[in-house]
């Protein structure tokens, strides 16, 4: 400590920073994983090695998943010495590598200053647009520059598991005139999923536009989009949603070539996905159902579709409210995820989308980019063959991202499996990206990963730029497909027979055992369009969507019947119905899950019965109205698990309780409920809830926004209120009127006779009822009330 200077700490002092720095480390990782619980956190072997001989790993992490083998105690033992004999030396100092940001001299980087160069000086060539606007072959002057690029990419030092593998030709070349042209080369493309909100909204339309024009898909990320892009050409044709994704709407899913399901972060697997306060703005929080200044996190257990919704639901739940469109699910490269995979199929998707580890997020911190996930081709590898082995792969596309450039990378990735693949950090580069690491404090000196007016008024690109680059990119799978003696790229899928090892000639990467990737999986290795078994459950919903039925007629409905509403709302988001009549829609009996999900304007659902799981899902706007059955004893449960899941707007009045998690994620819609379960309101953003009846435990955990009233005669809050972001009080006068419209609406819409009751002595039952806030609301109002000015409370953290 001498003499690197400073003051020396004592050996105790010394002692107590190192374990704080420990116990920081291990919290951290269970923050971002979601174990909440340190004994959880013991021996659960959340982690897998890769590039670790198999032996070592036996003996120093038994049960560890490892891939491909690799490195032993002596190459381990040379590394270590000889940072050993670097600190030793006359002036000692700390290396920076440049193991994040780049340093020349340092650690190799797959995307280095001249790769970028390069890149740009391709995407800037003005003739390649032009030539594929007229249809014509891409033109010398544009491929001359991007293959300085494609030879930067191409040739570099082994950094991935696709670096030591090369096309190896079974035959005789062909002509490049006999390959398929460019302009169907690249329809297979797709952007990754990077959202409004990481990205500026300029960079973000850019992008749609260019993968329109030729006739790829965008994909919109995880952050929304607003609705003015959805009949233009800035429209993004991949929508990635869940129930409780932000800014889900009908109209949103309705406008989707493609809805993608994201179970897991791609850049950052194992993490969950996380935009920083700073970049939360008024129209970023306008999108996403938010509040402004909230960071907004999602640990890898909630990060899209939670333990308590079903997959095939979900599914299902998509192809009702956008029938037209293909259902994507994206999983993430990792030990085992083929069998992921196959129960992805079975649920019946239409895309298998494998993530791989590398790429940026445009948000994420710097600690949160290294050390997650495996490459792409590994876990498209085990998707492939588990797809295969279980007779599943005709039914189903796969694609793949992380890192994806050149054509050799797009090519090599259909020589293992895949039908298409996305690109992510590579369309920013053709933007005009520099590279300078500053995505997540919202610095981005070019416009294009910030949210600053200032900077976002550097932003200088267009679509051309992207459409460029990306024609190049299929212009050189052209040419690699010539080599192999292959006219299509739809003949080089799952052909892992025309790869070899690349070797490198001593290096330590030639200690990986790729005879997995080189293994031939059998048939059929893609996508057929074999057909989908039937799917029953929407034959209701269809009939309401058909038949001009009598509004004062009682429907059947039963549990079989899931979604009703559904498909009825999203031909009312996509026609933009907005000025047609309100239509009412009477039922008795049960019906299944998602019951009035994304529902919209104009459309009231009255069920005489119950409903089961995520009933008013995503709700949109309109109306579901729960009354108990004729025959009902009293104190009825009406309602299943997790009812209002994802809301941004609408009604939902039940004259009976309902299960655990209601409300989970409501971001605009105004629920009475007669009793909840454990952990209502959790996760809310914004709209009204109240409870006539009894609540359990942990209530609002992480709500951020909105309000909720809550009958409490038996004083039982103050236990089960989480209150580490709201607070709990009496009601005001504006409460008071709220509340008690609320309950008039409540009893003429339901004929509630508690609401009745409590309506009756009311002077007397509102001292019962608390206002539950966030205490950033509560310091605003009590500010407002003194006539002073509220300060800002600290950044807190709102789930996705």
């Amino acid at each position: 400590a001498d003499r690197l200077g400073g003051d020396r700490p004592s050996v105790a002092e010394a002692q107590l920073r190192f374990r704080r720095a420990l116990e920081d480390g291990v919290l951290k990782v269970m923050s971002k994983m979601g174990i909440a619980d340190v004994a959880s956190y013991c021996g659960a072997q959340i982690f897998e090695t890769l590039g670790l001989e198999e032996g070592l790993v036996r003996r120093a992490f038994p049960g560890t998943p490892s891939s491909g083998g690799g490195v032993g105690l002596r190459e381990l033992e040379a590394e270590a010495l000889g940072r050993a004999a670097a600190a030793a030396g006359e002036r000692p100092r700390l290396e920076n590598p440049g193991y994040v940001k780049y340093r020349k001299g340092g650690e190799p980087h797959a995307t280095r200053p001249e790769v970028v160069e390069a890149l740009h000086a391709a995407a800037r060539t003005e003739d390649v647009a032009a030539a594929h606007a007229l249809r014509r072959a891409v033109v010398a002057r544009g491929w001359d520059a991007y293959a300085k690029f494609a030879e930067l990419v191409n040739e570099r030092e082994p950094m991935e598991v696709r670096d030591l593998l090369e096309p190896s030709p079974a035959g005789p070349a062909v002509p490049l005139a006999e390959v398929e042209p460019a302009t169907e080369i690249v329809k297979r493309f797709s952007s990754g999923g990077m959202s409004h909100g990481a990205l500026s909204a300029e960079a973000h339309e850019t992008i749609a536009i260019a993968f329109n024009r030729l006739g790829a898909r965008s994909n919109c990320g995880e952050g929304g989009e607003d609705p003015a892009r959805f009949r233009s050409e800035r429209n993004s044709r991949i929508k990635q949603v869940a129930s409780g994704r932000f800014g889900v709407t009908a109209e949103y899913a309705a406008f989707a070539d493609e809805l993608q399901i994201k179970i897991a972060q791609g850049s950052k697997p194992g993490e969950g996905g996380q935009l920083p306060g700073h970049k939360v703005t008024r129209e970023i929080a306008r999108l996403r159902h938010t509040r402004p200044g909230v960071a907004l996190i999602s640990p890898p257990p909630h990060h899209d579709i939670y333990s308590i919704e079903d997959l095939a639901q979900l599914v299902f739940d998509l192809r009702q409210v956008s029938p037209e469109a293909d259902v994507s699910v994206k999983l993430v490269a990792q030990a085992g995820v083929g069998i992921v995979a196959a129960g992805v199929v079975k649920a019946l998707a239409d895309v298998v989308h494998v993530a791989g580890a590398d790429g940026g997020t445009g948000a994420s911190p710097l600690s949160s980019i290294k050390g997650a996930g495996l490459p792409w081709e590994l876990g498209l590898v085990d998707v492939q063959r588990a797809l295969v082995e279980n007779g599943l792969r005709g039914r189903v596309r796969v694609r793949v991202d992380g890192g994806i450039k050149s054509g050799r990378d797009v090519l090599l990735a259909a020589l293992l499996g895949a039908d298409e693949v996305s690109f992510g950090t590579a369309l920013l580069l053709a933007e005009g990206c520099l590279m300078v690491r500053s995505c997540h404090v919202d610095t981005c000196p070019v416009g294009i990963a910030t949210q600053r007016p200032e900077l976002r008024a550097k932003f200088a690109a267009v679509p051309e730029m992207i459409e460029n680059y990306l024609l190049l990119v299929a212009e050189e799978v052209r040419r690699h497909l010539s080599g192999l003696g292959l006219r299509t790229l739809e003949e080089a899928i799952g052909r892992s027979d025309l790869l070899r090892r690349r070797r490198r000639g001593g290096d330590r990467a030639d200690l990986l055992d790729l005879d997995a990737l080189l293994a031939a999986p059998g048939a059929p290795r893609r996508f057929t369009g074999v057909e989908r078994p039937a799917v029953t459950g929407g034959e209701l919903g269809e009939r309401l969507l058909a038949e001009p039925l009598d509004e004062q007629a009682v429907l059947p409905i039963r549990n079989v019947d899931r979604a009703v509403g559904t498909r009825l709302a999203g031909a009312r988001a996509r026609a933009g119905r907005a000025g047609e009549p309100p239509r009412r829609v009477r039922l008795a009996g049960v019906a299944g899950q998602s019951f009035g999900a994304f529902l919209t304007d104009g459309l009231e659902l009255v069920l005489d019965g119950e409903a089961n799981d995520y009933a008013g899902k995503s709700l949109s706007g309109g109306r579901i109205v729960v009354r108990p059955p004729a025959n009902d004893a009293g104190a009825p449960c009406l309602l299943g698990n997790t009812a209002l899941y994802g809301a941004t707007a609408g009604e939902l009045f039940c004259a009976g309780s309902a299960g655990e998690r209601f409300a989970v994620r409501n971001a605009g819609a105004t629920a009475v409920v007669e009793g909840v379960g454990s952990n209502a309101c959790e996760y809310m953003t914004s709209g009204t809830v109240v409870v006539l009846g009894p609540f359990g435990r942990n209530l609002a955990a992480g709500m951020t926004g909105g309000e909720a009233f809550v009958y409490d005669p038996d004083e039982r809050l103050p236990l089960r209120l989480n209150g580490e972001l709201v607070v709990a009080g009496e009601l005001d006068e504006r409460d008071d009127a709220r509340v008690r419209g609320l309950l008039a609406r409540h009893r003429e819409l339901t004929d509630s006779r508690l609401a009745g009751a409590l309506l009756e002595r009311w002077t007397e039952a509102r001292h019962s009822f608390r206002a539950v806030r966030p205490k950033e609301d509560v310091g605003r109002l009590e500010a407002e009330a003194e006539g002073t000015e509220h300060a800002a409370a600290p950044e807190t953290a709102s789930s996705r």
